[in-house]
């Protein structure tokens, strides 16, 4: 959203990271915003209703980068999970539990 000046206030987005991988948290809605879907992501990505949960490695900056081009600029917030993230333990992206 804009404000009076044209200034485009950055979207906030969650990383979460455990001691061996990190995560983008995202919505349905986001994504849509972004001209992507679920199908456009890797099985190392999660899902728990309509959050998702976008592997760093690749699906991250992938929906970044469609997303700043489509909708604006964007910021992260870093959160850290000691030990295994529960992130791990949800359906992937291709409807398989891990």
């Amino acid at each position: 959203m804009s404000d009076l000046f044209g200034y485009t206030e950055a979207r906030k987005f969650t990383t979460y990271n455990d001691p061996g991988h990190g995560w983008l948290k995202v919505t349905l809605a986001d994504m849509r915003e972004a001209g992507l879907s679920p199908a456009d992501f890797t099985s190392y990505s999660y899902m728990d209703g309509e959050k998702y949960f976008l592997e760093e490695d690749c699906d991250a900056g992938k929906f970044l980068n469609a997303f700043e081009q489509k909708v604006g600029p964007f910021e992260l917030i870093d959160k850290y999970v000691p030990g295994n993230s529960s992130i791990r333990r949800l359906h992937n992206l291709k409807g398989n539990p891990q």
